[in-house]
């Protein structure tokens, strides 16, 4: 296992957290150290998509810890230097305009503001219905911030949801990679799925 200590924070977009969950697993499986961090709203929310409750068991069971999910929690990571790189995945556009604005009002934004302070690398594997519209001018800002690694992403379904972007979750682990030795891995930008 490689030593890395990686921060892999939930927000929002609640349909990819299964896709989310196999990420998590394979980084619990190739690092030793893996810290589990989910947004209050996310925390409380149960969705069709699954109950929070069963959620935070299964990152528990996947990283031997239970989930970061307030701010006070959150905020010791930056001054304590807890991690080495943090993985917000999905990140919503809620969470990128955020970002994006300095806004820090959720265990995930105070994971990565803690975290940015140092000058550690934040992955983030975008997930937004409105990346192409109101968001896009967000996702801009954030690739010409220091220290702010996209996972590559593009449109996830052109035809029935046009302005919808996603990150390609497979290549979570090859960003993180790339984050932990300064770069950003390349292309960023995907060609239309189907």
């Amino acid at each position: 296992m490689e030593q890395a200590r990686i921060g892999f924070a939930l927000c929002g977009s609640f349909c990819t957290w299964s896709k989310a969950m196999e990420v998590l697993a394979r980084l619990a499986g190739r690092y030793e150290t893996v810290v589990p961090i989910v947004s209050e709203r996310g925390a409380e929310t149960d969705t069709r998509f699954g109950r929070a409750e069963d959620f935070l068991e299964g990152m528990e069971r996947l990283c031997g810890r239970a989930p970061i999910t307030s701010i006070v929690q959150a905020e010791p990571i930056g001054p304590k230097g807890l991690l080495d790189a943090l993985v917000i995945c999905p990140c919503t556009g809620n969470t990128l305009a955020k970002l994006a604005l300095g806004v820090t009002d959720s265990a995930v934004t105070m994971a990565a503001k803690a975290h940015l302070r140092g000058g550690g690398p934040v992955v983030i594997a975008l997930s937004t219905n409105d990346g192409l519209s109101a968001s896009a001018k967000n996702i801009g800002a954030l690739l010409d911030k220091k220290n702010l690694y996209f996972v590559p992403f593009g449109q996830d379904d052109p035809a029935g949801k046009p302005t919808s972007l996603q990150a390609d979750f497979s290549q979570v682990e090859e960003t993180v990679a790339a984050a932990l030795a300064g770069r950003q891995l390349q292309p960023v930008l995907l060609g239309p799925k189907g």
